[in-house]
């Protein structure tokens, strides 16, 4: 009885039956465990809830897409046909009838019927120069090219050996400027330490001068003993952290990526 009094409630501790995500830092089997919703990957060790799923609208019927025959038939079209109501149109005013006007004698021109009823006398008039008319169009001599019969590319006659003239060479000639020839100095020399040994290397550091009347010497008050551990035991050192819940996700907030 002395143990039962130490819980409070119904509750008392017992083996979970499963893993626990929030007992760990990473995100861990939680994502490994089968889907508890939808039809796919379920969790074959729980039930299975009814599902059910929405429907789409089907489209009305496009047989008939016409508004009905109210809108075509006209309003005078009864059962028995065309009713006998009288329609009247209005028209524009009739033009007034025109007398026919005989041409008189003064509308002839007899003058110039000379020329359909008498011969006339030739005319001639003066039309613009016409272009000249090239009858023949065959070319002359100039207008061919015949192949060349000199050097190396002829086509009726032998080749002929062809000879080229190139510009002079200064390199061994008289034309040579001996003075441009390079001396010992235009030469890298090799280091001798490729092909010997190494000697000896020394460097010269800056002069040290020991501390004088003019330069600033520490005082008692700038050294601090308490801090020396080199020379003595440290006295143990404890630092004052938060504790953090296990079953609190770490926040990531910098990522090397």
């Amino acid at each position: 009885m002395g143990t039962s009094e130490h819980w409070i409630g119904t509750w008392r501790p017992h083996r979970p039956r499963g893993p626990i995500a929030a007992q760990y830092s990473s995100p861990g089997p939680k994502y490994a465990l089968p889907a508890l919703t939808g039809t796919s990957q379920h969790d074959p060790t729980k039930s299975k809830a009814p599902m059910f799923s929405f429907g789409i609208r089907y489209n009305y019927s496009s047989s008939n897409c016409s508004p009905g025959p109210r809108y075509l038939i006209p309003s005078n079209i009864t059962r028995e046909g065309q009713d006998g109501t009288p329609a009247f149109s209005l028209h524009s005013r009739p033009k007034e009838p025109k007398y026919f006007q005989a041409p008189g004698p003064g509308h002839y021109s007899p003058e110039s019927s000379g020329k359909s009823v008498f011969h006339s006398a030739p005319a001639y008039s003066l039309s613009g120069r016409s272009k000249y008319v090239s009858i023949n169009k065959t070319p002359g001599p100039a207008s061919y090219s015949l192949p060349p019969v000199l050097g190396p590319k002829t086509i009726a006659t032998s080749a002929v050996p062809s000879y080229s003239l190139c510009g002079r060479s200064k390199c061994g000639s008289f034309h040579e400027d001996l003075k441009k020839t390079p001396g010992p100095a235009a030469y890298n020399v090799v280091d001798p330490r490729v092909y010997r040994k190494k000697p000896p290397q020394y460097s010269m550091t800056g002069r040290n001068f020991t501390p004088g009347e003019t330069t600033n010497k520490p005082g008692p008050g700038a050294h601090y003993p308490e801090h020396v551990t080199f020379t003595r035991a440290k006295a143990p050192s404890f630092s004052f952290g938060l504790r953090h819940s296990e079953y609190i996700l770490p926040v990531v907030v910098d990522l090397s990526e």
